[in-house]
């Protein structure tokens, strides 16, 4: 971990996973609704690969009904991500409500956090939330909005004319008619405990409430929505989301191509970015792509710089590609090198381009399929390191991505 503190990552995710589940009937009686089964993981699993794409590290499962299930299935959603994790458990003490299981969660959260429900999955760029309200940090809260033509099952947002402050909810609109919803997405500042009571809804009680104090904002996002709260929809998920979530992938290497190559760039002070790297990420995110980020760092062979002085470059990268709007889901590097000066890296390396052993490591990891890969790089390793992996690859002169992911094919 380093020091550096986030303007817009947010590394915790709570998760309500209390619900009776009633709906469902018998499908519930013994499995809470956000462990059925969704191909060849729990819906759970799912939601929690799609925010650990954002940033997430770390889960807190707001659990009542059913919470010896969820506690018995924490180590086997850690195994089915692709990243480390930590996830921790709060027990509700009685029924208390989305609001009253926050509270009670309280020694728990973070300074800021997301909040989603575990029966629902919006699949939009998250990161159009985090740039927001890093950018609006006196907001209390905020809401992932989406727009629909028929609101009749849901309650309804309005935006206030800045199209950014939320005003008011009100009930579900006649059938047929259009309107903004809550995702059931949020971003929040622990600030939102000095308005919840031990038991209270959040939806009911709490957000009319601050919206008419003006506490509160809106983002409209984009993209697939599914929630599982009666069988047809279960069924429906459990046929899509595999589907859905199992995206293409671009590649990225580093150095050429998302920053300046000004030789061992190891540190904030030798970083400059490209002139459109930020914007052809958050394209590429907002097409609903993976990105991973593949690079050889020989400089820490060679003693020029450490893996923790490099992980915190990234760190402050992949934040402030957030702030852009975008995300790095996950990335590799390789630090080894056969004539290193450091003795502990000197060797030869699968990982190091042109082997493949980075992208093969994401790509099984994240279960993507090759034929849907494309990597972008500025030396013909890159290229190398691809035509290994099975996927495709394009070489960049240092210029503009945003044109050359749009002849490669990968953006419209």
């Amino acid at each position: 971990m380093s020091a550096y503190t986030p303007r817009a990552t947010v590394a915790q995710c709570a998760i309500l996973v209390g619900g009776l589940g009633t709906r469902l009937g018998d499908l519930s009686a013994s499995t809470p609704k956000p462990l059925m089964p969704c191909g060849d993981r729990p819906f759970l699993a799912w939601l929690m690969r799609e925010m650990q794409r954002y940033g997430v590290e770390e889960f807190l499962l707001l659990a009542g009904h059913l919470s010896d299930e969820i506690e018995q299935a924490v180590e086997d959603l850690k195994h089915l991500l692709p990243k480390p994790t930590r996830i921790v458990l709060s027990v509700e003490p009685r029924r208390a409500g989305t609001g009253g299981a926050l509270l009670h969660a309280r020694p728990h959260l973070h300074d800021r956090f997301l909040l989603c429900n575990g029966d629902s999955l919006f699949d939009c760029n998250l990161a159009t939330l985090l740039s927001r309200a890093a950018r609006k940090p006196d907001a209390l809260g905020w809401i992932m909005l989406r727009a629909l033509n028929d609101t009749a099952r849901y309650g309804v947002v309005f935006l206030a004319k800045d199209g950014e402050r939320i005003v008011r909810f009100a009930a579900s609109q006649p059938e047929g008619q259009g309107g903004l919803i809550n995702s059931g997405m949020y971003l929040f500042r622990r600030d939102l405990l000095d308005h919840l009571a031990p038991s209270c809804s959040l939806e009911v009680d709490v957000l009319p409430h601050l919206a008419a104090e003006g506490g509160l904002c809106g983002v409209v996002g984009e993209g697939y929505f599914r929630d599982i709260g009666i069988p047809d929809d279960l069924t429906r998920a459990q046929i899509e989301l595999p589907a859905q979530l199992h995206r293409p992938a671009l590649f990225l290497d580093r150095d050429g191509v998302i920053n300046q190559d000004l030789g061992w760039v190891g540190w904030r002070e030798r970083f400059t970015w490209m002139p459109d790297s930020r914007e052809a990420v958050r394209a590429a995110c907002n097409a609903g792509l993976h990105v991973f980020l593949v690079t050889n760092q020989s400089g820490i062979a060679r003693g020029l710089y450490d893996e923790v002085q490099l992980e915190a470059l990234h760190r402050w990268m992949i934040d402030e590609i957030h702030l852009a709007g975008g995300t790095i889901d996950d990335l590799r590097y390789c630090p080894d090198h056969e004539e290193a000066v450091v003795e502990r890296y000197r060797r030869r390396s699968t990982w190091r381009k042109p082997e493949p052993g980075m992208i093969l490591d994401l790509i099984r990891t994240w279960a993507v399929d090759p034929a849907r890969c494309t990597l972008i790089g500025d030396q013909q390793t890159d290229l190398q390191a691809a035509r290994n992996a099975g996927i495709a690859a394009h070489l960049t002169c240092g210029g503009d991505l945003m044109p050359l992911l749009k002849h490669a094919g990968v953006l419209a």
